[in-house]
């Protein structure tokens, strides 16, 4: 039902799914526009200035680990401006997840929307805020799948005992309805 990082302090709430193969989801997020976040920092900037370099927009910049299923994220995407990716990015992580559903694989999605940022709770550190609203990146990134046109369906569940009000692992609180999106991919 939530993330943790790797203190094992619970975070984010799962608010989406997909239902598909690794490629369907792959093919889906990039008609959408979903770029997938760089993983080493360091490399994220040589890559930055080199596409700052080019005129190019550097839109993937990396994003902390968290685990679900006992595992760091299997992927992590984000959608931003280019001029703004550091302050205010959509983004979210995917886990394979350990079921299917139908025979298909299921991963289980854990979105937010970075708007600013804020003090760490945990270490005093700088780190983002998000968007205490969730469901708002929830719907936001139904929408983008949707208008994909990769969506074969798309339908809420209500879980037992849903996550309606929590921290993130770095303390900051955040509120849903409770609800996880599922979104079956073409």
């Amino acid at each position: 039902r939530r993330v943790n990082d790797e203190f094992q302090n619970q975070g984010d709430m799962v608010n989406f799914v997909l239902v598909g193969s690794e490629q369907q989801v792959k093919d889906a997020l990039d008609a959408a526009n979903w770029h997938v976040a760089d993983i080493d920092t360091k490399e994220a900037v040589v890559k930055a200035v080199l596409q700052t370099y080019q005129k190019k927009d550097y839109l993937q910049m990396p994003m902390s680990q968290l685990y679900l299923f006992g595992r760091k994220q299997d992927y992590g995407y984000e959608l931003a401006q280019a001029y703004s990716v550091v302050a205010s990015r959509h983004h979210f992580r995917i886990w394979k997840a350990p079921n299917a559903w139908n025979g298909q694989t299921v991963w289980a999605g854990a979105g937010t929307h970075d708007i600013g940022f804020e003090k760490d709770q945990r270490n005093g550190k700088v780190t983002h805020k998000i968007d205490p609203a969730v469901d708002g990146e929830r719907e936001n990134i139904g929408q983008t799948l949707q208008a994909s046109g990769k969506v074969k369906s798309m339908y809420y569940y209500l879980p037992p005992d849903p996550v309606q009000g929590a921290k993130n692992a770095t303390g900051g609180g955040y509120h849903s309805d409770g609800r996880v999106l599922v979104i079956v991919l073409k």
